[in-house]
């Protein structure tokens, strides 16, 4: 297709690519419809890409004629190696996903009726809001999860994947989007959810521990204080695999996600700790330069260092606090203000004779003082003035100190 010139209203605003469904919204502007459609339901917005005004109405029309001109355009730049567009396929009907459900209730040809449905939802957003509007859809995807109908003997023909009837359900009931109240009724539903995904993670299939990672993040988000008291230690032990094992950065992510979540009560963060999440945590900090899981693990650690236990298992790690420290000022405003945090949180609480010539040795007040000095977050700087201010008199002969931090920040 190298030198055909595609004529500029043939593309989509959005991508800048040959549009396949073409299709219209009330503002007249036409878009490909994946485009248009990941851009209004998957991201949420309410208004015209290109001219920013609000949509009484989330519809839109199929721009068949101007589909036809593309297609006829398409068949006469054949010889330049243009592909012709297909013609869309029908959207699929609530009543077809009503009757592939049923067929997935019967034993024999439930992982057949999954992996089609599977192929369904991915096939376009359309067909996935269809699926989502289906009633009895998300409840039946849990119960297959929450009852582990693992099956690897069936194969399946296609060119569908031969996996099992439980794998299926998460790789669908991942993908859609449900809201927080009906992720909590379908916890609350299905009480042996949060046990299902623990097992699920602890099998081989890197896939399946993805998907069960990222369901586990968004169930945990929505659960009562009393629920999270009663998460099983098998739980974080899981999730600190999760994060040791790096499936990819999303999955990542997505298992920081969940230990932040987990971990809002001591009695939580002490199953984290003994689970090995602080080890886990430095040893992330020390090899990872994704800014974003950066910034995770140092609010994970923050939580964590709000019992005991985390300080302790911080401050014998031999890189802890060193990792912690050299974060400040190297990563983003959000990780300083968190590397800071934890630092005062040690600096209070875990403070040794021993620790705090460490600290100066190893460069950790310098680097307070320069925060002072930056522009950072008040907040921030003030951790930071705290924490010298704590123990001046052990720190008086570092440099930055004198004379002028002396007289700041007097003994305690």
């Amino acid at each position: 297709m190298e030198g055909v010139e595609i004529p500029p209203y043939f593309l989509c605003p959005i991508s800048l690519q040959l549009m396949k469904d073409p299709v219209t919204l009330s503002t007249g502007i036409t878009y490909d419809r994946e485009s248009i459609e990941r851009w209004i339901f998957s991201g949420g917005h309410n208004t015209c890409p290109v001219t920013k005004r609000a949509l009484p109405d989330c519809e839109v029309t199929p721009n068949h004629t101007l589909r036809r001109l593309i297609q006829a355009w398409c068949t006469v730049n054949a010889s330049s190696g243009v592909e012709r567009v297909p013609t869309p396929k029908a959207p699929v009907e609530q009543g077809q996903i009503v009757k592939l459900l049923d067929e997935a209730k019967l034993p024999q040809s439930q992982l057949r009726s999954l992996a089609r449905l599977r192929a369904i939802v991915s096939e376009s957003e359309r067909n996935k809001r269809c699926v989502e509007a289906t009633a009895g859809v998300v409840d039946f995807l849990a119960s297959v999860i929450a009852n582990d109908g693992y099956s690897s003997n069936e194969e399946v023909d296609d060119g569908l994947e031969s996996t099992g009837a439980c794998d299926e359900a998460l790789n669908i009931l991942h993908s859609l989007t449900i809201s927080e109240g009906g992720l909590l009724d379908l916890v609350t539903r299905h009480a042996g959810m949060i046990e299902s995904l623990t097992t699920i993670l602890r099998r081989s299939s890197y896939q399946s521990r993805a998907y069960a990672t990222l369901l586990l993040r968004s169930m945990l988000g929505v659960l009562t204080q009393e629920k999270l008291i009663n998460l099983g230690e098998e739980l974080f032990q899981e999730i600190v695999n999760v994060i040791h094992d790096r499936i990819s950065n999303q999955e990542t992510r997505a298992a920081l996600h969940a230990l932040i979540e987990a971990c809002p009560c001591a009695r939580n963060r002490i199953k984290a700790v003994n689970a090995g999440a602080v080890h886990v945590l430095i040893e992330l900090l020390l090899e990872e330069d994704d800014r974003r899981i950066c910034e995770l693990a140092l609010v994970a650690m923050d939580r964590l260092c709000g019992c005991a236990e985390g300080r302790a298992e911080l401050v014998g790690h031999a890189a802890g606090i060193t990792v912690v420290s050299k974060k400040i000022l190297r990563v983003s405003e959000m990780a300083s203000e968190r590397a800071v945090r934890i630092l005062h949180s040690v600096a209070r609480h875990s403070a040794t004779p021993r620790l705090l010539q460490e600290m100066m040795q190893m460069g950790v007040v310098s680097k307070l003082c320069l925060v002072l000095q930056v522009d950072c977050k008040a907040k921030t700087k003030e951790k930071a003035k705290e924490i010298l201010s704590m123990h001046s008199r052990v720190w008086r002969s570092s440099p930055c100190l004198s004379p002028q931090f002396q007289v700041s920040y007097p003994s305690s």
